[in-house]
Order: structure tokens, then C-alpha cells, then sequence
């Protein structure tokens, strides 16, 4: 090659070179951006008189400086903030809605526990007792103001959950569109500013959702999401889709699209803002609701059940205080069975803070799992398809087909979910209040003898407090060794054998019951006095003022025990503070990280002005030494023309 050629291919290199670095210039400040840098390479040498002579320069190709590991790196980094962030946003919501003072259920709660204790102060008191109806009114209004800001929560997180799966869906397809230009583009080069582009859009969707890539030796990116479920495969992109798998309206899950169906995959779904929002709700928003609506309905069912134990200012066995709520029942809609069994609860305290999911087994049997573990729980047939199991009873004689049951199907049982939405008060008499115990305290008339103890004295289902207005007596049955309880026609109403001074309980057929021990003697004799007029009696209202203490709420594994409401509302707001503060930790980690992938990818990748400017410079100087070459060879063959001429 001549010298002008040499000259020229070097003019063409560095005015490439140069184009090159004033690209990486302009795009400085490009989000995304990877530097390019021209790659030059000697052309082949030509042999000429016994030696390899250079014949010039020759651009080999644009090469994108980019590192597949630093990448992916950065990518994970968006993930975990965008997961922290989600994470700390929405518990620190659900904290403050819970602890703040003013509008929080503690300062109700110990109103309403203080209005107790002033009608068991004074239980003649009407201005007392209505305060106390008041104060119970307030508490349910409380609770369900509390729930209802939950739910909002809720139905925020689903809108939320809702955007990110339209989002992920139109990043896949953006992916799966760069995907086929990268590979129709790649047989005749490097599409660089695609490869750019891609790796953004790779970025935004890991904010959404944690993702892991694979790519094929065309050039084409396969991107995955939970345990490797293909999102986009080629050119190609699957859809995400929002919908309740378990049947709850109001808990979104996320399914992607696999042939005629859709699989649930939520449970696989982590990392980003999608995976945040999925386990903050798990985590705090339904274990905060269902203890709610757990301490709510164990309150309720606490006061109605002592408020039965003693007698109103009429003289009547007490009645409700409290309507309380039905556990919700859910079935899903692939359910081959329409209908859904009948849940009731039977006895509050033993309810947990769980969710349950009841299904039908592959032998064709009924089990109920607790949630979110699936722990298989034992339930007790009690009946003909009705079984007892965690303070609940199950009647799955209410499905449309109870007696042939098909494997598979299952129904998702909330039974607290709704306990602080549904409480309600039901009284409207303070008349109504029993402050006064059902039953007077057992003392021994005069003339009487007896050497045994009265343990206790308590009315049962079916109490008739009519027959308060006549006594009861209790002697020995010499023959056999027993008590026997008598009304005051001298008619057998109860016995029970003597054990050896052990506390023996006698259920009589007057609905009301006494627990004696001791050893009396054969002439012992007991005159319980059954009399209703007694306006000052506190001694059942005292019970309904010591259930803050004396009460205990079970907690979500069914094991643990929470003595008190109170109590079991401070350590909710305990659990919620403690989840808030590991998220926001987390997000402080996060952040960090993120800043320092984010540097590590700009140290390779992105653009150092100070470094183009140098290489504008060279490459300038180059340039200019080329034109001089090209000058040089045209002066040289100006020369040699002019030798002609002459």
C-alpha cells in the first residue's frame, strides 16, 4: 500500500476513534450508558523486498466496556432496595397507624376496663352503667376503626401489587422486542446501544421483581422469576396476572400464564418491590388484622359468657353485651364442590391468630392445615361430619355433596379476620349489666352443722333464675356416703359422692351447680339461702373488671399464651415495631449496597470526562499527524511528476 493510503486508513481509524469518544462525551450523563472504545488493529503487511511491510491501520471493532458479573451484581442490589424500601415503607405505615396514641385501641381499652370497675364500685349506679355501655360502644367503634384503617392497607397493597404485575408484563415485552433486534442486528456487529438499552430495562425490572438471566449463544436474554419460571424465553415474553387463587377477595396473588392456565407462583416471588409488598403483607398486615379481630372476639365472648354468670337490675340472668362475628369462609374456585362448610366458633380463648386452609385429601378425608406452614392440625369428629379443632366447629355437612368429597378441593377458613369489624354492642339497657353474681354465697343458717367447704357456686346452661326464690339444702346420705342437694319441697336435685375430702362438683336439675370438699359428717346439713334481692351485689361485675388480667389470648402457633387484652395489644404492636425496625435496617444495608454496586459499575463502565478528554486530544493529534502523512506522500508525487516534465 502506498504512503497516502497508510495515511488515509489512519485518517478514517482516528476519525472513528474520535466519533467513538465523543459519543462516550455526549452520553456522560446517560442513565444506563456503557463507555465504547474503538479497537485498532494493524492491517496485514505486505512482503516487499525480503521484509513484512506495514500497510496501515484498521478500525477491528466498537467494543462496549461492560462486565457481565459486575451487572448482575448491580442488578440484585436494585432488587433488595427496591424490596427493603417496599418493606419499610408499608410497616412503618401499619406502626404508626397501630401505636399512636390518640387513635390506637389502648387508651379505649383501659376506659372501657375503668367503666367496668366504677359499676362494680357502685352497682346501683344507672349513670355508671351507662358510661359503661358508652365506653363499650367506643371500644367496637375503636376496633373497627382500626380494622378499616387496616383494610385500607390492604386495599392500597393490592392496587400496588396490581401496577407492578402491568409493569413486569410491559418490561417483558420490551425485553422479549430488544431481544429479537439484538439478534437480527448481531450478524453485523455488536449492537451496543441495544445491549445499553436492554441492561435498563433489565434494571427496572429487577426493581419490581428479583430476576436471574441466562443468555443464548444467538445473543437473545432469557430472564426468570421465582424458581425459575421463564418470563421472557427469546423473543418471546409470558405474562404475570393478579388474581385470588385462594379464594379470599381480598388478598391478591400472583399467577403467570402456562398454556390454557395459570399457575400460582406467589409463593415462589421474591426480592423487588412485588416480592416486598407479597411478605410485608404475609408478615404484618395479616397477622395484625387476625390479632385484632382475635382479641376482639375473645373480649367479646369473655364479657357475654360473665355477663350470663350473674343477675341484671332486673333480677334476669345477664344477656349478650357483644355481637360477635362469623369466621369467613373461602373456596376456590376450581373447586369441583360449590358450597362451603359451616365454621362457627365455639370457644374464643382457644383461637389462634392463623388462617387454616381445609381440604380433601387424596384418601378422600377431610384435614385442615394451619397457614402459613400448612401445619397439619388434629381435628376431633365430635359428630357426623363436624369436627372440633382450635376453638372452631366444622360442619362439612353444609357442602353441596358432603358424602363424596373430591381430592383437591379446599376452602381458606379466616376465623378472626373479620373479629374487629363485626364486634358490636348489642346491649342498649344498662338495666341489662349483671353485676350481681347469679348465686348468693353459701352460708350456714343457724341451727346448721357443717364441717365441709363450699368451693364454689355457679349457674349453668339453662339457669332459671325464678328459682332463686327458694332454698336449697344439702345433708349427708349416711347409707351411701353422698351429698344430696334438695329444693325446698324437700325434692332431690343433685348428688354426688363424698371423695375423701377431694372437691367434688354437683350439677343440679335447677341449672346451677356447687363444688364442696372436705369431710363433713354424717349430721352435717347446709342451708344455701337463693335469694335475687340483692342491689348491692358487685361480685360478677368485679370478674368483668379483673378480665384485663385474668384473661389470656393465644398467640399464632396455638401454643404460646398472651395474659390479658392489653397485653396482647401491646405485644402486637411489640411484633409490628420489631418487623418495622429490621426492615428499615435492611433498607439502610440496602441502600449501601446499592451505592456501592452502583460505583463499582461506574468504575468500568461508566464515563471518566477527564480520561475522554485525554483520548479526544490523542486521537486528535493522530488525526492531524495522518493529514501530514497524506500532505507528505502528495508532495512526493508532485515531485515526481515535475521530474517527468523536465
Amino acid at each position: 500500500m502506498s504512503v497516502s493510503g497508510i495515511g488515509t486508513s489512519a485518517l478514517l481509524a482516528f476519525q472513528r476513534a474520535i466519533g467513538t469518544t465523543s459519543n462516550n462525551i455526549a452520553n456522560s450523563a446517560t442513565e444506563g450508558y456503557s463507555r465504547q472504545r474503538t479497537e485498532l488493529g494493524n492491517l496485514n503487511p505486505q512482503f516487499l523486498g525480503g521484509s513484512y511491510q506495514g500497510q496501515g491501520v484498521g478500525v477491528d471493532a466498537i467494543r462496549r466496556i461492560s462486565d457481565d458479573f459486575v451487572n448482575t451484581q448491580l442488578r440484585t442490589s436494585i432488587s433488595e432496595q427496591s424490596n427493603a424500601q417496599a418493606k419499610a415503607d408499608l410497616a412503618g405505615r401499619i406502626d404508626n397507624l397501630l401505636a399512636d396514641e390518640a387513635s390506637g385501641l389502648a387508651p379505649v381499652l383501659q376506659g372501657f376496663f375503668d367503666a367496668a370497675s366504677d359499676v362494680a364500685n357502685d352497682p346501683t349506679s344507672n349513670a355508671a352503667r351507662t358510661v359503661f355501655l358508652t365506653e363499650a360502644e367506643s371500644l367496637a367503634e375503636r376496633f373497627k376503626s382500626i380494622d378499616g384503617r387496616l383494610e385500607e392497607q390492604r386495599r392500597i397493597l393490592n392496587g400496588q401489587i396490581e401496577t407492578n404485575v402491568k409493569e413486569i408484563n410491559q418490561l417483558a415485552e420490551s425485553l422479549a422486542g430488544l431481544n429479537r433486534e439484538i439478534v437480527a442486528k448481531s450478524t453485523q456487529g455488536t449492537p451496543n446501544d441495544l445491549l445499553d438499552q436492554r441492561d435498563r430495562v433489565l434494571n427496572q425490572l429487577a426493581e419490581k421483581i428479583d430476576v436471574t438471566t441466562v443468555e443464548q449463544d444467538d445473543g437473545a436474554l432469557n430472564v426468570f422469576v421465582g424458581n425459575g419460571q421463564a418470563l421472557v424465553l427469546g423473543g418471546t415474553s409470558q405474562s404475570l396476572v393478579a388474581e385470588s387463587f385462594s379464594g379470599d377477595p381480598g388478598k391478591l396473588e400472583v399467577g403467570i400464564q402456562s398454556g390454557s392456565g395459570v399457575a400460582n407462583v406467589t409463593r415462589f416471588l421474591q426480592g423487588g418491590e412485588l416480592g416486598g409488598l407479597l411478605e410485608i403483607r404475609d408478615s404484618v398486615i395479616d397477622p395484625a388484622q387476625n390479632t385484632l379481630g382475635q382479641i376482639a372476639t375473645q373480649l367479646g365472648q369473655a364479657f357475654n359468657e360473665q355477663n350470663a354468670q350473674g343477675l341484671d337490675a332486673d333480677g334476669q340472668i345477664g344477656g349478650d353485651i357483644f355481637g360477635i362475628g362469623e369466621p369467613a369462609v373461602w373456596g376456590r374456585s376450581s373447586n369441583a364442590e360449590s358450597g362451603v362448610p359451616g365454621v362457627a366458633i365455639e370457644d374464643a380463648d382457644r383461637l389462634t391468630t392463623s388462617d387454616y386452609r381445609l381440604r380433601v385429601n387424596s384418601e378422600g378425608d377431610f384435614e385442615l392445615l394451619r397457614l402459613p406452614g400448612n401445619r397439619a392440625v388434629e381435628m376431633d369428629e365430635i359428630d357426623d361430619g363436624v369436627f372440633r379443632a382450635d376453638g372452631m366447629l366444622i360442619d362439612v355437612n353444609e357442602l353441596d355433596n358432603p358424602g363424596n368429597p373430591t381430592e383437591g378441593d379446599n376452602w381458606l377458613i379466616q376465623p378472626t379476620r373479620n373479629g374487629a369489624r363485626d364486634l358490636e354492642v348489642v346491649l342498649d339497657d344498662p338495666a341489662g349489666i349483671a353485676a350481681a353474681a347469679a348465686l348468693p354465697e353459701a352460708t350456714v343458717a343457724d341451727g346448721d352443722d357443717w364441717s365441709g367447704t363450699v368451693d364454689a357456686l355457679e349457674v349453668a346452661d339453662g339457669f332459671d333464675p325464678s328459682l332463686l326464690d327458694s332454698a336449697a339444702t344439702i345433708v349427708i346420705d349416711s347409707d351411701t356416703d353422698e351429698y344430696v342437694v334438695e329444693d325446698a319441697d324437700g325434692n332431690e336435685i343433685g348428688r354426688g359422692a363424698v371423695n375423701g375430702g377431694d372437691a367434688v362438683t354437683i350439677e343440679t336439675e335447677h341449672g346451677w351447680s356447687i363444688t364442696l370438699s372436705g369431710e363433713p359428717g354424717p349430721d352435717d346439713q347446709l342451708t344455701i339461702g337463693l335469694d335475687r334481692d340483692r342491689p348491692g351485689d358487685n361480685r360478677n361485675m368485679l370478674e368483668m373488671a379483673d378480665l384485663s388480667e385474668a384473661r389470656t389470648v393465644q398467640t399464632e402457633d396455638g401454643e404460646r399464651r398472651v395474659p390479658g387484652f392489653g397485653d396482647s395489644y401491646n405485644s402486637l404492636i411489640a411484633n409490628v415495631g420489631t418487623r418495622t425496625r429490621q426492615a428499615n435496617v435492611a433498607l439502610d444495608s440496602a441502600n449501601a449496597q446499592l451505592e456501592q454496586a452502583k460505583a463499582q459499575r461506574e468504575s468500568i463502565s461508566g464515563v471518566n470526562l477527564d480520561e475522554e478528554a485525554a483520548d479526544l486530544i490523542r486521537y486528535q493529534q493522530a488525526y492531524q499527524a495522518a493529514a501530514q502523512v497524506i500532505q507528505v506522500s502528495n508532495s512526493l508525487f508532485d515531485s515526481l511528476l515535475g521530474a517527468f516534465r523536465r
